[in-house]
């Protein structure tokens, strides 16, 4: 009682301190306006206003506009104003509305700056909690104790800190105060009377748990529970139909019902008639039903008694309002917006059996679905929608290609015949590629004697044609192309030539007279690059992909009239990679080797003498593709 008494005084010298302090910031306010008011005769002009839940914001702001007057209002105070003035002055105004709603105004120059109170945090006051008088003999099992108006808490807690035996109470005994005065009693009696002196039940329960709560209480289970541990018979309703027990919380909703193939409609009436709240029916309730339920709410019941079946419940004010889910009145509907997935597909996963009896549709305007429908159906479509609503990770692919084509080619001989006109010399010397005529051969064959021997003339049409080359080839190339992607979508990528060559078509028109018809077309060939991936991100940031590389490229045409050849290579592959890991795909390699000659027999095959008397042509070829791929994840 005297720390009560304690708290009590404290709490009025801080009251009586805050009154004061109050006074003071009023007539500081008061007299600072009054000085301002020289140089700002807004403040003295009379107003008469009407409002009725107007901001603070806009009331300040709308009387200063109209007065010409500089204020600023802090954006974060929320008070609305329901006030009439008539024939008073701008600072009444204000002064009324620091004083009402603890304002405060900073003074800048000819500027008011409106702010809330910061107010101050009292002190805690502390105090140490009386020492309860408990003495507890483990060997005899006697407890004696000393309580005088003591907190039901504390008094547990000691109990249990001294005997080793768990005692605990009803929450709703949270704050009684209890007395009581023992000596040398049992543990188990000793609570007993305690109990009963303070107008308290005790149930000693199965596992050792003594259990304070208030008396002719219906406790879980059905009933009433003593000192023993037996249990009384709880308090139900009477005339209950066949098959149906109903048994109430006299403190709370909590109910037990147990019913056997009973019609919904009567345990509905009879639930309400028990828990006296008031309900109206919109249609009729069809159909029976059997469960048994303990210590349940009763909004959970009437959840649990009508789910799965065509009628729902919806509460409104106090009255609950029963009646077929599609009924007017027990129909809702609600906007759900979508935080991290596009709206439009969202609908297309909705499994079937949540959206019976529901109609859903789009708003791409505010990415949300609207849902028309019975709650607790709407709940169930709600939760799904949750569970799906997550980042989908986007997916950048970087794709390396490097082509490599490495070709030698050397031809070396000589060669000559006689052709069907006479050559003409010419070529070049280095490299030695040169064909000789048959008046330049006959020039070196005039200036050629071997010992006064005149060598003689070759034909007309007599050539000769010598070569030595070496060319070699290198081409390198590589592609880096760049695509992304949500997880889980198909990204494709395609870079490609398109070269066009003349198709002529001749039709022939009429028999007796024939007449040609010659058509000329330009027709396209490409030849692509195209990438296609679509990857899958596992929870580990393990990535999926299945990947088609087809790359084609042209070679060189027949003619100048036909069309150019293409050359394909196709790559697909499944396969797992980690986030930002990068792997080689494919690399492919082509290795080959052409050699052709011609010459004199036996003479073709010497050493040496070999390329006077024949020619030669080696042609090695080396072609590599390596594709290079790495994903990266990015949320």
């Amino acid at each position: 009682m005297k720390t009560r008494k304690l708290i009590l005084f404290y709490i009025l010298i801080a009251l009586f301190s805050y009154g004061k302090a109050q006074d003071e910031r009023i007539t500081k306010i008061e007299t600072k306006l009054k000085e301002i008011s020289k140089e700002t005769p807004g403040l003295q002009e009379k107003v008469e206003l009407s409002v009725n839940g107007s901001s603070i914001q806009e009331f300040i702001r709308g009387i200063a506009i109209t007065n010409s007057i500089n204020v600023s209002v802090d954006p974060t105070l929320s008070m609305k104003i329901y006030n009439n003035f008539t024939n008073v002055t701008v600072a009444d105004v204000f002064l009324f509305l620091c004083k009402k709603y603890d304002l405060d105004i900073t003074f800048i120059g000819n500027i008011m700056s409106f702010t809330a109170i910061q107010q101050a945090k009292p002190t805690p006051i502390t105090y140490t909690p009386k020492e309860l008088k408990i003495n507890y003999d483990k060997n005899t099992d006697l407890i004696t104790f000393d309580f005088s108006n003591d907190s039901i808490a504390q008094i547990v807690k000691a109990l249990t800190k001294a005997s080793q035996k768990n005692v605990v109470f009803s929450p709703d005994l949270s704050g009684k105060l209890i007395s009581g005065y023992i000596e040398n009693l049992p543990f188990s009696k000793a609570i007993e009377k305690m109990a009963f002196a303070n107008d308290l039940n005790v149930t000693l329960t199965e596992d050792g748990i003594y259990l304070l709560g208030k008396k002719d209480v219906v406790v879980k289970g059905g009933g009433d529970a003593n000192a023993n541990g037996g249990i009384k018979p709880g308090k139900q309703q009477g005339n209950l139909p066949a098959g149906l027990s109903i048994k109430k919380d006299e403190y709370s909703d909590l109910l037990f019902v147990d019913a056997v193939n009973v019609p919904i409609s009567d345990v509905i009436s009879n639930v309400f008639k028990d828990v006296n709240h008031p309900y109206f029916l919109f249609s009729e309730i069809k159909g029976n039903t059997t469960l048994r339920v303990n210590n349940v709410p009763f909004s959970d019941f009437l959840k649990l008694l009508l789910n799965g079946t065509d009628y729902t419940f919806k509460k409104q004010g106090d009255v609950y309002l029963i009646g077929d889910r599609n009924i007017e009145g027990l129909r809702i509907t609600k906007t759900i917006p979508m935080k991290h997935r596009a709206v439009d597909k969202v609908i297309d996963f909705i499994p079937p059996e949540l959206k019976k009896g529901v109609e859903i549709k789009t708003f791409g305007d505010l990415n949300s679905i609207i849902i028309s429908g019975s709650q607790p159906r709407i709940e169930e479509i709600e939760n799904f929608l949750f569970d799906i609503d997550k980042v989908v990770p986007v997916i950048a692919i970087e794709v390396i290609i490097i082509d490599v084509q490495d070709t030698k080619t050397l031809a070396t001989g000589i060669s000559a015949g006689i052709g069907t006109a006479p050559a003409v010399t010419g070529g070049t010397v280095l490299p030695l590629n040169m064909t000789l005529n048959s008046s330049s051969i006959n020039n070196i064959l005039s200036g050629l004697s071997f010992g006064g021997i005149n060598l003689g003339r070759v034909m007309p049409n007599f050539y000769i044609t010598l070569n030595a080359l070496d060319s070699r080839g290198l081409i390198k190339i590589r592609s880096t192309p760049k695509i992304s992607t949500l997880n889980g979508h198909e990204a494709k990528i395609s870079i490609g030539e398109t070269q066009y060559y003349l198709e002529t078509t001749n039709t022939v028109i009429g028999a007796q007279n024939p007449q040609n018809n010659i058509t000329q077309n330009y027709k396209s060939v490409n030849a692509d690059l195209a990438i296609t991936v679509s990857p899958t991100v596992s929870s580990d940031e393990q990535i999926t992909m299945e990947i088609t590389v087809k790359q084609s490229s042209f070679t060189a045409r027949i003619s100048s009239l036909a069309p150019p050849g293409t050359v394909t290579r196709d790559l697909k592959s499944m396969m797992r990679v980690k986030n930002q890991e990068m792997i080689l795909l494919g690399g492919l390699e082509q290795n080959s080797t052409n050699e052709s000659g011609s010459g004199i027999p036996f003479l073709s095959r010497i050493p040496i003498i070999k390329w006077f008397f024949s020619t030669r042509t080696r042609n090695k070829s080396d072609n590599k593709l390596a594709v290079f791929i790495r994903p990266t994840v990015i949320y």
